[in-house]
């Protein structure tokens, strides 16, 4: 199923917006892509707009942290999804976008990077 996104629904003064044309192919988008905690790492890459590609992580189990003390990056286990901000359902349902706490093996980690975008999942350490 597709999803439009052109901008023909409203208008900022109140009145009615007509359409003025049909809707374009190039203005259709996608589902949004639920990374997933699992025990097993997937990426999907797609040709998007322009001939450009798209990687998306479907299933994530490790992440790249960094402490902001000491400047290091390791990469380590995702233990659990704590919270999410952007939505508390999807803490529930282990999914994983910008800004999600999760917990790892060295402590908690909020989310950095756009996982559906990017294709990776970076995080900076909370210190308590």
């Amino acid at each position: 199923m597709s999803y439009y996104q052109g901008n023909d629904a409203k208008k900022t003064s109140g009145g009615k917006k007509r359409p003025w044309r049909k809707k374009r192919k190039y203005e259709l988008g996608g589902p949004f892509t639920e990374t997933k905690l699992a025990e097993r790492e997937l990426r999907i890459v797609e040709r998007v707009f322009g001939g450009n590609y798209k990687v998306k992580l479907k299933y994530a189990h490790y992440i790249n942290v960094v402490d902001p003390e000491t400047g290091k990056a390791q990469k380590v286990r995702i233990l659990r999804v704590l919270e999410t901000p952007a939505n508390r359902e999807y803490a529930r349902r282990n999914i994983i976008v910008k800004g999600t706490i999760v917990e790892t093996e060295i402590g908690k980690a909020k989310i950095t990077s756009r996982p559906g975008q990017d294709g990776v999942l970076n995080a900076v350490l909370i210190r308590e």
